[in-house]
Parts: structure tokens; C-alpha cells; sequence
């Protein structure tokens, strides 16, 4: 179903865009990449038995997706940025799934992830925790104005005709489980951290877990802080669910963007991740203006990583970490 837009939600966007028109800093894309972000379905990858990979083929806003296939239904974990790439993905989807029943979750729900959700309400059973539903239905309308005036032309293009549709289906609580037929998959709702909403799907006989944007592999992590747009980010507990993720013994993480790997790419995010904490909150306590400790701070951490991708991302790590209480 579609959603209809509260007078709250309506005043929040319409709050946003004079927000966007301001050219604050956190409006800026930090990311230049050429390419449109269109999502390549031509060769998905089977990293275990029924259970494919769509590689984001490291291409800026496109995310890596999965389709997990059990006996009676298929399960797709992400599905692009607008309905495009949503219908490239529905009919992958399809015919890996054949006559199964098709369900679709997200790991959270920033547009790159979902906004193609919308082609998926004709054939698919939609499935989000209640956090990521409220979050959506909260800011959806707001982030689709943020990256068509933000991001490049490519992406304002994909978004064309996109509509904020909420899940036919949530669930309350840290976690589910979803029955595939002979295959178990679990959504763990893990809170604020990347969003509020993020969400781990993990195959537990398979060791096989999508960690959305929690995880990005040899790229600088994608930290959403545009106030007043935005602020619901939690970089403390980033960490913690980084280094939680160890629980479940993965035998492959399939990050939000960037190739599949082993717990040491989350633990790699998490130790920069902290590493960036504790040089910004001591430039602080030195009594260095936010200004200052990005011009200060981001040369030496960038020259820290690299081979990692995107180092104008750091600008909103940085930027949030500024901003923090003492």
C-alpha cells in the first residue's frame, strides 16, 4: 500500500527542502563517481547453495543484494535505488525463484537499499522491522529530495517515479525467523546504529550474514549525519554491533557495498571506526573548533587506509564525532 503523508511528515519535508536550499555542508555529495547507478543483474554470483549475491560491482549507490531461495519461497535482501533497478531485480528474483512466493526485506532504509521496493507490493510479501518502518515513513519522502539535489544527475534520474511504500508485514523485538521451506533465515533488528532501523540477515546453517551499511569493505564507512535532515546515528554502538557480529561465527559477510569477506571486515570498520572517536575527541578536549579538526584530523586518517574508496566520506564521520558531548 502506499503511503500517505501525515501533516507532521509533510511539515518535516517541506522543512528538509528549505534545509537543502541553505547549501549547508551536509547537503554536499561527497562521493564523484561517473557511473549511473544502475544495478547489474547479468551475473550474480552463488556463494552457497540457493543463496546469490548481486555485487554492487563497486559502483557509488549501488548496493550488494541478495536472494536466498528455500523450497517453497525466495527471500530478497535489498533492492536499489528506484523502481528501475527494482524491476531488474524482481524479475532476477523471479527467475531464480520460479513458482516460489517471493518476500523482500532491507537492511535499512536509506534509498540505495530500498527505494525500488515499490514493483515488489505486485508479486511480494514486503517484511521490515517497526523501527525501519516508522523510520521510513518518517524521513522516506525527505531522502528522496536529499539525494536529487545532492547526489548526481544519474541517481535524481533513478529516483523518477519512485514511491514510499510501507511493508505489508513487520515484526516487533530484536528478531524473526523466516521459513523459506527446508531453509531458516533470521532478520535481527539491531538498532541504532547506522539508522535506527538497521537490520542483520543471517543464515544460520550456511554461516552467511548481510550486514547492510553496517559493514562497508575497503571503503570509508557512510555515516549519515546531516542535521538538522538527520542525526539518528549511534557511532558508539556501531562498534559494539560490529564486534557483536563475532557471535555469529559467519563463514561470509556480505557488506552493504564493497566485496563479501570474513569478520575481519567488520572488525577492520570497527577499529577505524574508533580510531577516528578517539583522535577527534582529543583534538576537542585540545579545544579545536569542528572546522579545524576536519582540516586537521582528515589528512592523516585518510593517509591511514590507503586503499580504501571514497575519502570524502570521512568528512561526515569526522563531522558527527565533532559534534558529540564531551
Amino acid at each position: 500500500m502506499r503511503t500517505l503523508m501525515s501533516r507532521r511528515a509533510f511539515a518535516a519535508a517541506a522543512g528538509a527542502l528549505a534545509f537543502l536550499g541553505t547549501g549547508s555542508k551536509c547537503a554536499t555529495a561527497q562521493v564523484a563517481d561517473p557511473r549511473p547507478p544502475t544495478v547489474d543483474t547479468s551475473n550474480p554470483k552463488e556463494v552457497a547453495d540457493g543463496v546469490w549475491v548481486v555485487s554492487d560491482n563497486r559502483v557509488w549507490l549501488v548496493p550488494n543484494i541478495g536472494i536466498i531461495v528455500g523450497k517453497v519461497a525466495a527471500l530478497v535482501v535489498d533492492c536499489g535505488l528506484g523502481p528501475a533497478n527494482g524491476e531488474k531485480v524482481l524479475e532476477l528474483a523471479r527467475r531464480l525463484a520460479g513458482p516460489r512466493r517471493l518476500m523482500l526485506t532491507l537492511t535499512h532504509f536509506h534509498p540505495e537499499h530500498g527505494y525500488g521496493a515499490q514493483v515488489f507490493r505486485r508479486d511480494a510479501t514486503i517484511l521490515y522491522n517497526r523501527i525501519q518502518r516508522d523510520e521510513l515513513a518518517e524521513k522516506g519522502a525527505r531522502y528522496i529530495e536529499l539525494f536529487r539535489k545532492t547526489q548526481s544527475a544519474a541517481a535524481a534520474a533513478a529516483l523518477d517515479g519512485t514511491t514510499i511504500v510501507m511493508p505489508d508485514v513487520i515484526y516487533d523485538g530484536p528478531r524473526t525467523e523466516v521459513d523459506l521451506g527446508g531453509r531458516i533465515v533470521e532478520l535481527h533488528s539491531v538498532g541504532t546504529a547506522h539508522t535506527r532501523g538497521d537490520q542483520i540477515v543471517f543464515l544460520p546453517k550456511e554461516r552467511i550474514l548481510f550486514a547492510g551499511d553496517l559493514i562497508e569493505e575497503r571503503m570509508f564507512p557512510i555515516f549519515p549525519w546531516f542535521p538538522p535532515l538527520d542525526t539518528d546515528l549511534d557511532g558508539a554502538r556501531w562498534m559494539q554491533v560490529l564486534s557483536n557480529l563475532q557471535r555469529f561465527d559467519p563463514d561470509l559477510i556480505v557488506p552493504g557495498h564493497g566485496d563479501p569477506g570474513t569478520i575481519d571486515i567488520a572488525l577492520g570498520l570497527a577499529s577505524h571506526i574508533d580510531s577516528v572517536s578517539r583522535r577527534v575527541r582529543a583534538l576537542r578536549q585540545a579545544g579545536k573548533a569542528a572546522d579545524a579538526i576536519l582540516r586537521e584530523a582528515k589528512p592523516d586518517i585518510v593517509s591511514a587506509y590507503p586503499r580504501w574508496e571514497h575519502p570524502g566520506l570521512i568528512d561526515w564521520e569526522i563531522s558527527y564525532y565533532a559534534a558529540q558531548p564531551a
